[in-house]
């Protein structure tokens, strides 16, 4: 081995540079000091928001049902489609139905003739005026039967009464339907816009109206809401809240409010759970932080701060609520704290950080996807 090292100084000095032979006096330890992302606390505007939790509901409903006894013949609409106001969805055998029309075709037209012929003769004193009222009312009684045939004819093509979506069918081809019982045959729902139905508690609506008439926090400038998705992603749309119940349910202590959306795209689908996050109060000259960089611990909630020295230490804070995805700090932070957001893996008590402003890594990183 020695014979081998005399003869390869090439190998040597490789060995020398693996072992930091290269740099005397310094140790193969030595690291420069991990970089955080912080941000500088700074007072500012807030718009407390809250999120609540909600469910989807279909803009209108419409329960398609049968409106004529009879056997169905065919089912007319793909299950899952979009069909329009009037769409013919379900033939049922309708010969009986046109029998009927046709013979009242035929009645009305002859009681119609009669009825004029009675007049024409009354004003001729050739018939008294009870003949000509009888005649009259067969007349009229002939026309609301045609009416009526007319109908039971149109309700067995069972036209679509809404636009919208349309589910599946609830009964099969050759099923026999019932009027009186009102037979289920399918549902079409309108999907844009929907509805998001949520509550909010009794007691927080209070707080927030007596903060508003103190001075405390001012009313928000906005009713437009925003919707988070079960992934926990923000859905594309804002929406607007346009009821609110007056009354606090006795059960529950909360107070009903509603959402609508637009839904071009339909991803938002009846019966979905989502999350709410709408505007409540604004705050003047408050600190707010990112939600990621506060933790909680057996004291409470703290964030990570980088001193001077650029060493990290922990600060105690108190959340005073939401604005957004940010917490808005009541206490526990002065303006020029820089808080660490990211990289709170490497930032234990007493280490030795590199503070990058969060913005520029941000406005970095939208650089490069912007390249992409």
């Amino acid at each position: 081995m020695n014979s081998l090292l005399k003869n390869s100084p090439i190998l040597l000095s490789l060995l020398l540079f693996a072992c930091g032979g290269d740099k005397p006096g310094v140790p193969a330890s030595a690291m420069p000091p991990p970089e955080v992302e912080v941000i500088s606390v700074a007072l500012g505007r807030a718009t407390y928001t809250q999120d609540l939790p909600g469910r989807v509901q279909a803009y209108r409903t419409a329960q398609v049902r049968a409106r004529v006894d009879g056997v169905v013949e065919q089912r007319l609409f793909h299950e899952g489609s979009e069909v329009k106001a009037g769409d013919s969805l379900f033939r049922i055998d309708a010969r009986s139905y046109l029998a009927t029309l046709e013979a009242a075709k035929a009645e009305a037209a002859a009681a119609r003739q009669t009825a004029e012929r009675a007049r024409r003769l009354l004003e001729k004193n050739m018939v008294s005026q009870q003949d000509h009222d009888l005649a009259s009312s067969r007349a009229k009684l002939a026309a609301a039967a045609l009416v009526r045939a007319e109908e039971d004819v149109n309700n067995a093509n069972v036209p679509a009464p809404i636009a919208g979506h349309i589910g599946r069918a609830e009964i099969t081809e050759g099923a026999l339907v019932s009027k009186d019982t009102a037979t289920l045959l399918a549902t079409v729902e309108q999907l844009d816009p929907v509805y998001v139905n949520f509550t909010q508690s009794g007691s927080d609506l209070l707080r927030l109206r007596k903060a508003v008439a103190t001075g405390v926090l001012k009313r928000a400038d906005s009713t437009d809401v925003e919707l988070l998705l079960e992934d926990g992603s923000v859905y594309g749309k804002t929406g607007r809240i346009f009821f609110t119940d007056l009354a606090v349910d006795a059960g529950t202590g909360s107070v009903s409010l509603r959402a609508e959306f637009p839904n071009p795209k339909r991803e938002l689908l009846p019966g979905m759970f989502v999350r709410l996050r709408f505007p409540e109060a604004m705050a003047e000259n408050v600190v707010r932080v990112p939600q990621r960089a506060v933790q909680s611990g057996p004291q409470g909630q703290f964030v990570m701060v980088v001193g001077a020295d650029g060493k990290v230490a922990p600060h105690t804070v108190a959340t005073g609520g939401m604005a957004g995805a940010d917490f808005v700090i009541a206490s526990g932070l002065k303006p020029g704290d820089q808080v660490i957001v990211n990289g709170l893996q490497k930032a234990g008590p007493g280490a030795v950080v590199k503070p990058v402003p969060l913005a520029t890594t941000m406005k970095m990183e939208s650089q490069l996807s912007a390249a992409k």
